[in-house]
């Protein structure tokens, strides 16, 4: 005999709901295989189910649309601010920067290494860093660093700071829909299986074809077994 099996995705699980709840006008008051009371529950998710995977979809859509855009940003940004220090260091080198004033920027003043740049937020700490820095030397009678200047790398910095706190909001909202849909998933899985038990237990009694048929009907999801025989076999 074929065994059924729970949906696992929120395409079957809509299915499965749409289908019960369809039979409800297919069937007389006399003849539901399921309680009006679980027909009725099914119904009200059916609506707030579509709806929520509705929400989940437009947030993750937008999340994964703006995140092309960040990510521009963020290269850009690390672009510049990974050049400015590359060109303090050689002023440094060239006793045109004292090396002390390095420490305006939070660098050490013996290491020419480029620090680490490759996460978020080492751009983030590291763009107020070099502008607070070369604001706090040039105020000390140092000459400003040109190709990049600061402002070149502050407009970038803010460009991808807005950025990325757009980005934080759209994970947010997709995080939040996704609980929300998982809440759901959930309840639907409980609803389908009460379902499904009373269906099946409604037409326990009829020809084994017939009954997997009716059962069919209400959205239970039926599978063969590997090697065993279906009924269009015959």
């Amino acid at each position: 005999m074929p065994y059924r099996r729970l949906p696992n995705t929120d395409k079957a699980r809509l299915t499965a709901l749409e289908k019960a709840v369809a039979m409800e006008h297919e069937c007389d008051v006399d003849k539901q295989a399921a309680s009006y009371k679980t027909l009725n529950e099914a119904r009200a998710l059916l609506r707030r189910f579509k709806s929520a995977v509705g929400q989940f979809q437009y947030c993750y859509t937008a999340q994964a649309e703006a995140n092309r855009q960040y990510q521009s940003h963020l290269k850009t940004a690390r672009l510049y601010i990974s050049h400015f220090i590359q060109v303090l260091n050689l002023a440094v080198l060239r006793n045109e920067v004292r090396k002390e004033h390095k420490l305006f920027y939070g660098l050490d003043p013996e290491d020419f290494a480029v620090p680490e740049l490759t996460g978020e937020k080492h751009i983030l700490v590291w763009g107020e860093r070099l502008i607070e820095g070369e604001r706090e030397r040039v105020s000390h009678g140092g000459a400003p660093i040109y190709n990049p200047t600061i402002a070149k790398v502050t407009v970038h910095y803010d460009i991808f700071k807005e950025a990325y706190r757009e980005q934080q909001n759209y994970k947010l909202n997709t995080t939040r829909s996704q609980s929300g849909l998982d809440a759901l998933r959930e309840e639907a899985d409980r609803i389908i299986l009460d379902l499904w038990n009373q269906v099946e237990t409604y037409y326990a009694d009829l020809p084994a074809e017939i009954r997997l048929n009716r059962c069919r009907a209400y959205g239970v999801v039926y599978y063969y077994r590997s090697g065993e025989k279906r009924p269009e076999d015959d």
